[in-house]
């Protein structure tokens, strides 16, 4: 109560924020006043004179401080800019369409870029103009000359804007550049060189990706630096886009999947379990009919447990009293006293779908269907068990024990690829729809994102869903792929030194902006006071019902010429609708995944008297509707929501589009027990029983705005269960971008360097200390072992002799070591390109961070598969994630080290340059009547691995030698077959005669 006493009298936080900006607002009207006196050579020249001023400031804090002094001249000087161009009534082309300039901010909007520049999130209504709020911050930070990025959600809105707002940045003397799906490389650098970079997040995140995990060279790298960037959409880039990490992949090497072999057997799985679910929704129905209630809610509930959306069980449950025998028999059979009997009726079904969590289970009985020869085929062996027999068994050879291992480890892969399989098909039936999900679109699957309703080419699901989605609908499968890089949206927009954003709903996600962005938000008033009318949900029974009620009143809107605009959360709702407007006569525009290309044309003739437009979510769409004549006059643009989405934050966007700048406008959702929704999230049950309190009848609907509230409730759970999603998955990731960090720090500074040498001496320096303490830094020093690791990864030909590797203390050895590497490092530098080696040195370390990079970035997605198991144990599987990371990432750089050692003398500039290098050895054959090398015994060469430098070796111990290097018999006759006549004239044949003694 004191609270709201206080609020009342102080006005809220955020109204006190905003009223502490309010003279910043007015000293900008006054400074714009003063410019209208200024030509606008002049009014350009204060442009220039800032950015001149900005290069001679380094710090970037002084460059922050410095901005904000500027901060009301410079937006006065954008707003005198876009006075100018109205008045001149400036003409353009955008994407094609003529446009005329006729904007200049209102006072709100300077508001809105007041916060945007503090690194804020301005919620504005929709149509407040938050495209034109972006030039203030925009123009301001690019006067820092480090770049400032605006971020949109396609490629669309990129280049509309850019080529818009492009108008203004010219006008006053900065340029402007836009990203792209498929520019060149020289073309995407040249966009990050302009004053300010619009774009799409994904571009700019690859962009992150392919610069710091695949470019090999300061020219291949395209962005500059992130110092300022404004997030629009901020909500659906932010918080929808950011459960999916951004990944750059490519083909595997092998491919083993098996979803054409099994795609036939699981086909006829799920015909059964269909098949099996009808019948037993037949006998429910026959039980409720009898009077027998426990037992019709026992036969339900094993229906929703095969078969969640089976047509009969949606029927039963519009029925208060049977939904009611389901809820019971479902709460009694999760009771831990009847767990054994919830397994029963589970191995009753073929398989369990789980619609919450996305999985679907194989029972006994489908297991045997699958396979019903084999009882173990679903089982994996326990290889440590199996390992340990091998190890016991005194009857086999070494060679046998490994060979006997390779077995069970192959037999152990083979069977969890196809259990994995397997597993992945019934996913692709049964919880993956064709037009909700995803669309066929040549011949290939393509991806629909559920927030936004659009299409994403080029997207993959992970673990092989894409694969099985692509065998069930029998277009190509295309090749398993490989992580080559990575990184979530939350990581890469926390990159920037200063970020902001914008949207028209924030505020119900403003705590999740706050715990990982440290983003406030601030709701900006609209210019003008909102007209819509937002009226009480109505909520039926059945989809059918509801479904009906919406055609209902787009017909009447219709034939009052009043605009219709019809919200729907898929494609295939959104088909639905319009084949029953169709049957209606009812002309209207379909705007979802599958014609986005026109869905701006579409969006903006949404508001001409009488049109009816059906879309999918309308999140990011990024044109205004504006009302066409007469339209004001019959109430402005009408909205209607089929169903309530997950999230609150997409229904508000939804009303959004109506009563844009003042206009009217309405809206209403539409609500059905069927819906999603209502099924996975518990508001059905409450509004199930007070329809039966009020008796409502077929077609009838509840309205009121309490049961308003019980909807918000299911939507909110929602919520916290994704906003916990995204949360877990940063935490994940947290640990991945410490180690992403590292590694592309180091991947840069070897790019960047102009001495590389000095980068492979320092790894010299460090591995070869710890090499040498693993082998003699223990109870027992291993000198032969030490020798072998020396001559298989460095052509020294060191024997045990020569090394006297027993007469030094470790660190002496290390030092000695270290010496005869580099110097015969400098020796075969000495024969190469003078120009390439420093290339060749770069490649050397690049290599092996980029190969070792990708097989760590596997490992770690296994570990965090497996991981979660752990939780079994009462451990908590981050903390166990975290340990084992930290370990596998020690161990990662310190592969990255011996790997560059190995490389480095087995790699060379040119097939020239190596051979003018292998001229300078002397060379012996390969014999055991041929001289032995000075200092390596036969079994020391024959250990070395094959390779550029496979058999070099150093002529003496002590570094002071030749190098020497064996080459294979060269013959001085052809070569005789074993049954041709012998070259020795005997005329026996070669293989009875010279043949048994070669």
């Amino acid at each position: 109560m004191v609270s709201w006493i206080l609020k009342k009298i102080l006005g809220s936080k955020n109204q006190r924020e905003l009223r502490r900006l309010t003279p910043i607002v007015r000293r900008i009207n006054e400074l714009d006043e003063q410019f209208k006196s200024l030509s606008d050579e002049e009014l350009r020249a204060k442009t220039a004179a800032w950015k001149e001023e900005f290069t001679k400031i380094s710090e970037p804090e002084d460059q922050w401080k410095k901005l904000d002094e500027i901060l009301p001249e410079a937006f006065a000087v954008v707003k005198n800019a876009a006075r100018r161009l109205k008045e001149r009534q400036h003409s353009f082309t955008v994407c094609d369409q003529p446009m005329v300039w006729d904007m200049v901010h209102f006072d709100v909007q300077l508001l809105g870029g007041v916060v945007l520049h503090r690194g804020r999130i301005a919620e504005m209504a929709t149509g407040e103009g938050k495209t034109l709020v972006a030039t203030l911050p925009l123009y301001l930070n690019a006067l820092a000359g480090r770049g400032a990025h605006l971020v949109t959600v396609n490629d669309y809105l990129a280049r509309r804007d850019a080529d818009w707002m492009g108008q203004l940045y010219n006008f006053l003397g900065l340029t402007v550049g836009c990203i792209e799906h498929d520019q060149e490389p020289d073309v995407r650098r040249e966009q990050y060189a302009m004053d300010i970079t619009y774009g799409t997040n994904s571009e700019f995140g690859f962009d992150y990706l392919r610069d710091n995990g695949m470019a090999t060279t300061r020219e291949q790298q395209v962005q500059r630096g992130y110092h300022y960037a404004i997030v629009d959409e901020v909500d659906s880039i932010l918080i929808d886009e950011a459960r999916t990490p951004l990944i750059i992949s490519g083909p595997a090497t092998i491919s083993t999947h098996q979803y054409d072999k099994w795609k036939p057997l699981i086909e006829q799985l799920v015909r059964k379990q269909n098949m099996l679910c009808n019948r037993v929704a037949s006998e429910a129905i026959e039980k409720f009919a009898q009077g027998e209630v426990e037992t019709g809610g026992r036969l339900m509930f094993k229906v929703k447990l095969g078969q969640p959306r089976n047509k009969q069980l949606l029927r039963m449950m519009e029925d208060p009293d049977k939904r009611r025998a389901v809820d019971k028999a479902e709460l009694s059979f999760f009771q831990d006293t009847r767990k054994e009997e919830l397994f029963q009726l589970k191995e009753e079904l073929f398989f369990t779908i789980d619609e919450k969590s996305n999985e679907a289970d194989l029972s006994e009985q489908g297991r045997a269907f699958l396979n019903p020869d084999d009882p173990n085929a679903f089982v994996l062996p326990d290889l440590i068990n199996e390992f340990t027999e091998i190890d016991l068994d005194q009857t086999l050879s070494p060679e046998e024990k490994d060979k006997r291992k390779a077995e069970r480890q192959q037999h152990c892969d083979a069977q969890a690829e196809r259990i994995h399989n397997i597993s992945q098909l019934l996913r692709a039936y049964c919880l993956f729809e064709k037009d909700v999900q995803y669309v066929i679109e040549d011949n290939k699957v393509v991806i629909v994102d559920e927030f936004t309703g659009r299409k994403m080419p080029g997207r993959r699901w992970s673990d092989g869903l894409h694969q099985a989605v692509e065998a069930k609908e029998g277009v190509q499968i295309d090749r398993e792929t490989q992580t080559l890089a990575t990184i979530t949206i939350q990581n890469y927009f926390r990159l920037y030194q200063k970020l902001a954003g914008m949207t028209g709903t924030a505020e119900t996600e403003a705590a999740e902006f706050h715990d990982i962005y440290k983003l406030d938000v601030n709701v900006i008033p609209t210019n003008r006071p909102v007209r819509r009318t937002d009226n009480n949900d109505r909520i039926y029974k059945t989809r059918r019902e509801k479904y009906n009620a919406v055609i209902k009143e787009i017909k009447e809107a219709h034939a009052k010429t009043q605009p219709v605009l019809v919200g729907s959360v898929s494609v295939e709702a959104s088909e639905l609708i319009s084949r029953m407007l169709k049957r209606e006569k009812i002309p209207h525009n379909v705007l979802n995944a599958k014609f986005h290309m026109q869905e701006a044309e579409i969006v903006a003739r949404a508001g001409q008297p009488g049109t009816v437009t059906i879309s999918t979510n309308m999140a990011g769409r990024g044109t205004d509707i504006k009302l066409g004549s007469g339209v004001i006059e019959r109430g402005g643009l009408m909205v209607i929501g089929t169903e309530r989405h997950e999230a609150r934050r997409i229904d508000r966007q939804l009303r959004g589009r109506c009563a844009r700048q003042g206009d009217p406008g309405a809206s209403r959702f539409y609500v059905s027990f069927e819906d999603d929704l209502m099924r996975n999230f518990g508001a059905a049950d409450r509004m199930t029983r007070i329809m039966e309190r009020f008796g409502l009848e077929e077609g009838q609907e509840l309205e009121h705005r309490w049961l308003n509230k019980s909807v918000e409730t299911a939507q909110k759970r929602v919520e916290q269960r994704n906003y916990m999603i995204r949360k877990r998955t940063l935490d994940f990731d947290d640990v991945m971008n410490m180690q992403r960090e590292v590694v592309y720090t180091y991947r840069n500074e070897v790019i960047d360097s102009e001495e590389p040498r000095k980068l492979i001496y320092e790894v010299i320096d460090e591995a070869v200390p710890a090499k040498v303490k693993e082998y003699l830094d223990v109870d027992e020093p291993n000198y032969t072992g030490l020798t072998h690791w020396v001559n298989t990864t460095f052509p020294l030909g060191l024997t045990k002799e020569k090394a006297q590797f027993d007469t030094r203390a470790v660190d002496e050895n290390t030092q000695f070591l270290i010496e005869k590497i580099k110097d015969a490092y400098e020796r075969k530098s000495s024969h190469e390109e003078p120009t390439a080696v420093k290339s060749l040195e770069r490649y050397i370390i690049l290599n092996a961070i980029d190969r070792l990079w990708q097989e760590h970035l596997y490992a770690m997605d296994a570990l965090r598969e497996g991981v979660y198991l752990r939780g079994y144990a009462q451990k908590d599987p981050l903390i166990e994630y975290k340990t084992e990371a930290y370990d596998m990432f020690v161990e990662l750089m310190a592969n990255i080290k011996n790997e560059v050692l190995n490389n480095l003398f087995r790699s060379t500039s040119n097939l020239q340059a190596f051979e003018n290098f292998l001229a300078t050895l002397p060379q012996f054959l390969m014999r055991e009547h041929a001289p032995t090398a000075p200092t390596a015994s036969a079994d020391a060469r024959m250990r070395q691995p094959v390779g550029a430098m496979a058999g070099v070796a150093a002529g003496d111990g002590d570094g002071a030698g030749e190098v020497s290097i064996d080459l294979p018999v060269r013959r001085s006759i052809p070569k005789v077959g074993r049954n041709e006549p012998c070259p020795c004239g005997s005329g026996k044949k070669y293989k009875n005669c010279c043949g048994r003694t070669a």
